[in-house]
């Protein structure tokens, strides 16, 4: 299963990297986007959710690093007013062009 890693800035300027154990993301979240930060924890929370739900039809148990990822933003958005802003600087792999 491919998995993938994002890099986000948060309203401070903070930089965090993120691990996906599937190239998911690309359908939640866009290189160059703002989102509020509310929306990015929803976001995130979504993909990641459903990378753990492929990682347990592939292979019959949950990724315990998605719920990690998700876990380590939402303690990093917390910091935030829920309207403050997050941009997402990179995804590796980038998407593939349609």
């Amino acid at each position: 299963m491919p998995e993938m890693t994002f890099q986000v800035r948060w309203p401070d300027g903070a930089a965090q990297h993120c691990y996906s154990p599937s190239l998911v993301m690309h359908d939640y979240l866009r290189v160059g986007a703002d989102y509020t930060v509310a929306e990015f924890v929803d976001r995130t929370g979504r993909a990641l959710a459903e990378a753990s739900d492929r990682v347990r039809a592939k292979y019959g148990f949950a990724c315990t690093s998605a719920a990690a990822t998700a876990e380590q933003i939402a303690h990093a958005a917390a910091r935030y007013p829920a309207a403050a802003v997050v941009r997402v600087v990179a995804m590796d792999p980038a998407p593939v062009p349609s």
